[in-house]
């Protein structure tokens, strides 16, 4: 499978998602790393001159397609899609399971939470992964008790498709259930 050009910036309901810039990526670091926005994430406090080279250095990426979430000039949240293979038996060379998976993630300023943000960010994610870059399946995974990412997950028709029992390490928490959940592209265009 060839890498397409996936044509930025891209309307994603009533935000715009485009490649960083340095000016983006400062307006993200004034809310990346506070306690209300890192509670959920996996990677909480990041340094910023890292953060900024992660995102700045995956614009070349085959297969990083993340992006900023704007309106107008504001940066109000980002998501991420990337590319990896699916499981294949490894003596197929080319099998259909190279580069047929993807997973996607999603992050608002607090700010703008509550909007529907970012389930118009996941829709458009899903549009991209499913449309130009012709994946098989899409998961994204998050904390059972982060009950608004799930809830984005099901409004878009993503199955659940395990829950692990204290499975996923929370600084705060402890032990706590984490989730998965997956949609297969004739399931996507299904629901469309």
């Amino acid at each position: 499978m060839t890498t397409p050009d996936v044509r930025w910036p891209r309307r994603a309901g009533r935000v715009t998602l485009r490649q960083p810039t340095n000016a983006d990526l400062d307006q993200i670091l004034e809310w990346r790393n506070r306690p209300e926005v890192i509670r959920w994430l996996l990677r909480t406090q990041v340094d910023p001159e890292a953060f900024r080279a992660n995102w700045l250095g995956g614009v070349d990426d085959p297969n990083d397609h993340s992006a900023v979430a704007v309106i107008g000039d504001e940066v109000i949240g980002t998501g991420s899609l990337w590319i990896t293979d699916g499981m294949g038996q490894s003596h197929v060379d080319q099998g259909p399971w190279r580069r047929a998976e993807a997973g996607i993630g999603y992050m608002l300023d607090p700010a703008h939470a509550g909007n529907g943000y970012a389930t118009d960010i996941a829709r458009a994610l899903l549009d991209l992964a499913f449309g130009e870059l012709g994946v098989h399946r899409v998961t994204a995974g998050c904390y059972a008790d982060n009950v608004a990412s799930w809830r984005v997950m099901e409004k878009l028709g993503m199955r659940r498709e395990q829950q692990g029992v204290r499975d996923s390490w929370h600084a705060e928490l402890g032990w706590i259930d984490g989730l998965t959940y997956a949609i297969l592209d004739e399931e996507w265009w299904a629901s469309r």
